[in-house]
């Protein structure tokens, strides 16, 4: 086998784009269920990951909207306002699509740190946050670092969709939307048990609002089991995107099998 080459690094093969982490209120950003919202604006948590690995695609760790940005930029991000960033990335990946993804997937990768984005469906249709709460505090990134353990379940399944089954309940959308708001308070709080339950609340509204995005005839493993397995064990657990992918688990003890994240702090 040939010798590693001195001095390259993992971006210079896979790029310098940083990948995004999703945790509590994930969905909001969709128009379709803002609108729905009777307590607006509300809010979802994101996190700028460092590209210290290669995550799996359709594991909803924005993987495709990474690739859009490589495309577009180059392989780093441009050194402009992040808000604009986020349209023109939107725009890049959406443009013709009858589906559009949210604008959460280019926010978690443009915006550095840990982030509160906020939708208002009377502000612009709810295609982006009316407003980004920030937070690089080294304290709190290295604490909430310590106390996320991603374990590897599965990719998304060919064939996959999660929209087949819609119960758009306004208020389990509220509660989804708090569910964001009490994720990014237990951050800054660094409160693990408030932190797990926050998550814990977001996959019982995913449950409910859109059943599909854990239970769908494509999926062949029972996801809401090992959900409930971890949920039971730890403070508390969610998946990292629809039909599975990694599963997030808020622990400050070892979780077994599971890998760490490094988060971009703002320069």
């Amino acid at each position: 086998m040939d010798a590693p080459q001195s001095g390259c690094n993992l971006t210079d093969l896979i790029g310098a784009i940083p990948y995004r982490m999703a945790l509590a209120g994930g969905w909001i950003d969709q128009p379709f269920v803002s609108q729905l919202n009777p307590e607006p604006p509300g809010s979802m948590v994101v996190v700028a990951l460092e590209p210290v690995c290669m995550f799996m695609e359709r594991c909803g760790m924005g993987t495709s909207t990474r690739r859009v940005a490589m495309r577009s930029w180059g392989g780093r991000l441009p050194d402009r306002d992040p808000a604009q960033l986020v349209r023109e990335l939107y725009d890049a990946e959406n443009h013709g699509l009858a589906e559009p993804s949210g604008s959460q997937d280019m926010a978690g990768i443009i915006y550095p740190g840990i982030n509160r984005l906020d939708y208002d469906y009377a502000c612009e249709g709810g295609y982006f946050p009316v407003h980004v709460e920030s937070n690089n505090v080294p304290d709190v990134i290295h604490w909430l670092e310590d106390v996320i353990h991603m374990v590897p379940i599965a990719p998304r399944p060919a064939g996959y969709g999660p929209l087949g089954e819609k119960h758009l309940d306004r208020e389990w959308i509220r509660r989804l939307s708090q569910s964001g708001k009490d994720c990014f308070t237990a951050i800054l709080n660094k409160d693990v048990r408030s932190l797990g339950a926050s998550l814990n609340e977001c996959m019982q509204c995913w449950e409910t609002i859109l059943p599909n995005t854990v239970r769908h005839a494509t999926i062949s493993i029972d996801l809401m089991a090992i959900l409930r397995y971890y949920q039971s064990r730890y403070a508390g657990a969610m998946y990292s995107g629809c039909g599975g992918g990694y599963l997030y688990v808020v622990s400050d003890e070892p979780v077994p099998g599971s890998i760490r994240v490094k988060i971009r702090i703002k320069e």
